[in-house]
């Protein structure tokens, strides 16, 4: 604060009182209080948006990876630089011989072990087809030439490791020393050896077993000899050939005799000019015992033991290493052999990688015969038995195992999580470091390295044996597998807080050893007396220092390891301060890797060659759903094997065999758990939404219970480049089950929909609306079914003009069908407005059909010269009858015609005629029925349209507004529908109309001049049609109701349609027929009445009973011709009966006329309007 700006007026301020130190302390606070508060919050927030936000990382999404790993970019000559220059020299050369041996064995490790191990996969025998065997050896020849090459760079490090031992531990007396090597064991040299021999032992294993490969390399062979005989075919040059031969005989004989490692050791290692000796070279022979032994020590104490880390790789290298020593100085140490076949008790069998298993005892009898000879037989044998016991003990106990691994893991894991979520205490920093670091190595690593030893040696001992497993076995393996994956990704999921944690472990172990290191260096300096050795021990704990100073990287600490192999000669640590400094390097080595021999350990490649267990773990998991989130776990493991298929060389590209194997363990997937889970959801809502029926006993205390919804609260699970999700599969396929069945069966969609709703009650599940239009429970015949058999229904259905409904005449169920505008409207909805158009042309098709055979009975001469007497006979009489047709002329046709011959049906023509015209009625009626409907059905999707008069036009809305043009086509799409429905529900289409306008003007024309007579046959059909109605009706009361009916207006329809047709509703008025038949039945009446006044005082009972029924059946038949002619009234309504045609062609001129007037005068107009929607 800038005091020397301030005005005079505030000079008094400057007395210092304190105020502005609390006043800023207190700023400070709020402050303080303010950003707190404020982080509290936005953690809320981030929580609140997305769960995957915090310290917790998931394992199946990485797109960042946190690498601990330590790094720096110094070379081997950077970081040995002490005074003492020979030193310098020694500590160079072998810790550039270690750094060569790790990347050899890396090398090995990722690229020759998988390229060779994956030979022969992804094609099966049924997809090989003759010469891919060979065409797969031809792609692998460049890689068997880089395993050569690679073979023999081993070999060339094996002998200069060997050369620079022994040029160190001269026994030749006169020759000068390079340093003094007394109490000097450079033991991580021979570790490192051991290793490389190891990595020559695999590839001869792994060549060994793989059957596959040996068997198409003979195939290749026997086709280079075809080659042979005709180079010019294969179009290859003959000169080329030989070498290339000479080349495989060579691959052959340096790969494949299973010789890499024999030729190897039986390298020739004395120089031949005069250079190193080492066969002969005791001291280098003593040395090289001392270190296996001390090697052995350090092995043999801890293999088996729960601290076991890496132990069983280091006792093959021991092996190696012994058979190395015996091949060069050609002495066995009896006591030392048995003592490493001893081994074979604790560990029968050791996995090399994958699938590859190794016997010690087979290897050492096999490469020393000589001690092997000395040994009892018995003892050589009891190893192999105790091999099976072993297995058959392990089968026993490893549900036991299990269950207790299952208890220490998840001790372990509640562990980390306590640990890792305290803050770290700076007054107990040191204690809570040495607390983190123990968890980390002594029981995570732990554990890990024992759960996947067990795994791997019961998995390939059962394999490499060829025994059965047990399906408690295999399901207790898969439980360990998940155990497995478990703590890596534990690890994995707190990244974070480890990756903080590893450095200042660290930083804290290198501290520990620093101070160890400058107590033997003061003791060192503190000894006055002078020799080269003490300068060396010095110059060497100097380097230790200098090295452990910087990052932990894996060269410090080899360097490191290296010089205290010469800095701890002379006694320069006592006894109790070396061993604590040897457990912190130890667990320095394993921190600072901590990431990835996790990684090494949890990694489940070898699951690769036991994927016959999967099928049997997904029934499992499937039975026992309770943790079906193990998925994700043995998901994981599974994947481990992707980065080494990735080496696969035999094929056009390695994308085939990851292509191969993911379709594999996809439709294991399916068939053992996806698809049996969505067969169980579907029968589980089918017979919930039908527990009515009672199908079976679903008491769950008698036949158990799964929960599977847990399934639908996992997590999808990630699997190569994809996301398997249970839940979204399970939904997929109802849906679709759902909507196919719905489709199939359009009445069933209520069901289904229940189904829905219970599927999302239930489990959860968000299903689709099927959005298909759905059926009533009382459907009714379906429009497209009338629709395609029109000619049936208008026979077999009745119809009734009032109450707009169709019934069926006849049925053999207890009960009839109707039809009625609801019905019609449901199937418009379902299949859409469109279908109204298509029925309308079927049945103008079907009336075609129809007016062909009523032109036919009229043209009949029986018929027409009737019809033209009659004509004649009411002109002549129709004055004298006041006009009205004589009801006893229509009575005498009716008898006349049944004389012209009867169907076996017992049915006059005129009975035909009359079905004919109730038949096209029916179809009249039908189409009047579409019709409403239609109406019906728009009226009901219209309905949410706020106002029908003020529509607005929502395409000029989304013009204004500038939207996009696939919404510009949305919204005009919408407008038209709106307007179809308005149009629609407003008036409906007058089909009645069409169907006039199309028939009239044939029906009309000269040559038809014989239908001109139909007016004069109706009243006889009408006559008829009363007498059939009444003996119908008459049928309902009687138990036999076969042709029983109360109604069949189309006969009234199919009259007035004709009718109209002709133009002929003046002539058939001119008849008067119903006044004449009224005042015909009145009179009888009258009469009766008459009659039965004389009779009753005559007491004549029988008489009276007949008279009152004459009068009764006579009350009938009026009554029912009221009913024709109120029917036929109504009829005629449709078909506009008060115009004639000659009227209605006036009207339509007239019409014609004004639409032209206000046209032209709209041209005229300056202002322009909008077409008028019809």
């Amino acid at each position: 604060m800038a005091v020397e700006t301030l005005s005079p007026d505030w000079e008094f301020d400057r007395v210092d009182d304190g105020s502005q130190k609390i006043h800023a302390e207190v700023q400070l606070k709020n402050y303080g209080k303010f950003l707190e508060e404020y982080t509290s919050q936005l953690r809320r927030i981030e929580d609140a948006l997305d769960d995957s936000i915090g310290d917790v990382w998931d394992f199946n999404l990485d797109p960042i990876a946190l690498k601990l790993l330590p790094y720096e970019q110094s070379s081997l000559l950077e970081l040995i630089k002490t005074e003492n220059k020979v030193l310098n020299k020694v500590i160079t050369v072998y810790a550039a011989l270690c750094c060569e041996i790790k990347k050899l064995k890396y090398e090995a490790e990722t690229k020759f072990y998988n390229g060779l191990l994956f030979y022969g996969e992804g094609a099966t025998e049924s997809s090989m087809v003759e010469g891919d065997c060979q065409i797969q050896m031809g792609r692998f020849i460049s890689f068997l030439q880089e395993l050569s090459c690679f073979v023999t760079r081993c070999y060339e490090v094996v002998m200069n490791v060997v050369h620079q031992l022994a040029a160190l531990y001269i026994s030749n007396k006169v020759a000068p020393k390079i340093i003094e090597t007394t109490g000097v064991h450079f033991q991580t040299m021979y570790e490192h050896l051991g290793e490389l021999l190891t990595v020559l032992l695999t590839l001869d294993e792994i060549i060994d077993n793989h059957i596959t490969l040996k068997e198409h390399w003979t195939m290749y062979k026997r086709l280079l000899k075809s080659v042979h005989h005709n180079p010019s075919k294969f179009g290859i040059q003959e000169e080329k050939l030989k070498p290339f031969e000479k080349f495989l005989l060579k691959l052959e004989g340096q790969l494949l005799d299973g010789t890499i490692f024999q030729a190897c050791i039986e390298q020739q290692f004395d120089s031949l000019n005069g250079g190193v000796s080492v066969s002969k070279n005791s001291t280098f022979a003593e040395e090289f015992a001392h270190s296996i032994r001390s090697i052995f020590a350090n092995v043999e104490a801890r293999l088996g033991n729960p601290s076991e880390i890496d132990q069983r790789d280091k006792y093959v290298g021991i092996c190696g290493l012994f058979v190395l020593h015996f091949q060069i100085f050609r002495t066995v140490d009896k006591k030392f052999y048995k003592s490493l076949l001893d081994i074979c008790k604790k560990a029968p069998a050791i996995t090399l990688t994958a699938n590859i298993i190794w016997f010690p005892d087979n290897f050492l009898i096999q490469k020393i015969p000589a001690a092997a000879k000395l040994l009892d037989r018995k003892s050589l044998q009891a190893i192999k038995i105790h091999r099976d016991t072993f297995l058959q003990q392990k089968a026993q106990s490893l549900t036991k195992d299990v269950q207790s691994y299952y208890v220490f893991v998840s001790s372990w894991m509640m562990k980390m999580e306590s640990i890792l979520s305290k803050e770290q205490r700076m007054d107990k920093f040191a204690e809570d470091l040495t607390n983190r670091c123990n968890v980390f190595i002594q029981v995570g690593f732990l554990y890990a390295y024992s759960i996947s030893t067990i795994i791997k040696t019961t998995m390939n001992l059962y394999m490499s044996m060829q025994k059965p497993m047990t399906k408690t076995s295999v399901k207790a393996l898969c439980r360990l597998v998940e155990l497995l994956k478990a703590i890596e990704h534990m690890f994995y999921r707190r990244s974070m807080v480890v990756a903080d944690s590893v450095s200042h472990i660290t930083q804290y172990l290198q501290h520990q050893a620093l101070n160890s290191i400058s107590v033997a260096k003061k003791r060192v300096i503190s000894d006055k007396k002078y020799s080269e050795q003490r300068l060396d021990v010095l110059s060497a704990l100097v380097l230790a220092e200098n090295t452990l100073n910087g990052p932990s990287t894996k060269q410090r600490r080899l360097i490191v390891s290296l010089a205290l192999s010469v800095g701890t000669q002379l006694k320069t640590f006592k006894d109790e301060e070396l061993f604590p400094l040897q457990v912190v390097m130890k667990k320095l080595d394993l921190i600072s890797e901590l990431r990835e021999r996790i990684q090494t350990q949890c990694d489940c490649c070898f699951l690769y060659w036991h994927r016959a267990v999967f099928p049997i773990y997904l029934d499992d998991v499937y039975e026992n759903a309770v943790d079906a989130a193990r998925l994700h776990y043995m998901f994981s493991a599974l994947r481990d094997c992707v980065p080494a298929m990735m080496h696969a060389r035999h094929l056009e590209s390695y994308e085939i065999l990851l292509d191969c194997y993911d379709k594999e363990i996809m439709d294991i997937l399916n068939e053992h758990l996806l698809d049996k889970l969505c067969k169980e959801i579907e029968k589980d809502l089918r017979l919930s939404v039908h527990t009515h029926l009672k199908l079976d006993d679903r008491n769950p205390f008698k036949v158990g219970m799964k929960d599977l919804a847990l399934f639908f609260s996992l997590n999808p699970i990630r699997f190569f480049n994809r996301f398997i999700d249970i839940r979204a599969y399970v939904t997929h396929y109802l849906d679709k089950t759902f909507y196919n069945l719905t489709t199939v069966a359009l009445h069933d969609w209520a069901t289904y929909s229940e189904m829905r709703n219970l599927a999302t009650q239930r489990y959860g599940l968000v299903m689709t609306e099927a959005h298909l239009p759905s059926q009533t429970l009382e459907q009714g015949l379906d429009v497209l079914e009338i629709m395609r058999n029109i000619h049936i229904f208008v026979s077999r259905y009745l119809y009734n003009l009032n109450n707009q409904i169709f019934i069926e005449r006849t049925s053999n169920n207890k009960h009839l069908n109707t039809i009625n505008i609801r019905h019609i409207a449901n199937s418009i909805r379902t299949h859409g407005t469109g279908i109204m158009n298509t029925t309308v042309n079927f049945t103008y098709q079907f009336l075609k059909k129809k007016f062909y055979i009523f032109s036919q009975f009229m043209y009949d001469e029986h018929i027409k010269s009737r019809l033209i007497k009659d004509i004649r006979f009411f002109r002549e009489i129709k004055d004298q009858n006041d006009h009205k047709y004589p009801f006893e002329r229509a009575e005498k046709f009716n008898r006349g015609i049944r004389k012209l011959g009867i169907t076996p049906e017992g049915q006059s023509y005129l009975d035909q005629f009359r079905q004919l015209i109730s038949q096209i009625g029916n179809a009249m009626g039908y189409i009047r029925m579409i019709r409403s409907g239609g109406l019906h059905c728009s009226s009901n999707a219209i309905r949410f349209v706020p106002d029908l008069e003020d529509i607005v036009n929502f395409e000029e809305l989304v013009k204004e507004e500038g939207l996009a043009e696939e919404t510009l086509k949305a919204a005009r799409h919408l407008d038209s529908v709106l307007s179809d429905h308005t149009r629609n529900s407003a008036e409906g289409t007058e089909y009645f109309k069409m169907l006039v306008d199309v028939f009239a003007p044939e029906f009309r024309r000269p040559k038809n001049i014989h239908l001109r007579n139909f007016y004069i046959i109706v009243p006889p059909l009408t006559l008829n049609f009363v007498e059939h109605s009444i003996s119908c009706k008459e049928k309902l009361n009687k138990k036999n109701k076969i042709g029983a009916a109360f109604t069949d207006d189309g006969f009234a329809m199919g009259v007035a349609y004709i009718l109209k047709l002709l133009d002929q509703y003046q002539e058939f008025d001119s008849l008067h027929w119903f006044q004449s038949v009224r005042e015909k039945y009145l009179k009888e009446i009258r009469a009766v009445a008459k009659q039965q006044n004389v009779q009753s005082t005559s007491q004549d009972e029988k008489l009276l009973q007949t008279m009152n029924l004459t009068q009764k059946r006579l009350d009938v038949y009026l009554q029912e011709f009221e009913l024709l002619y109120f029917s036929l009234s109504s009829a005629r309504i449709f078909f506009r009966a008060d115009k004639t045609a000659a009227e209605e062609n006036q009207e339509k001129k007239e019409k014609e006329e004004e639409t032209k007037t206000s046209n032209g005068d709209l041209s005229d107009s300056t202002v322009s309007a909008d077409p008028v929607v019809k």
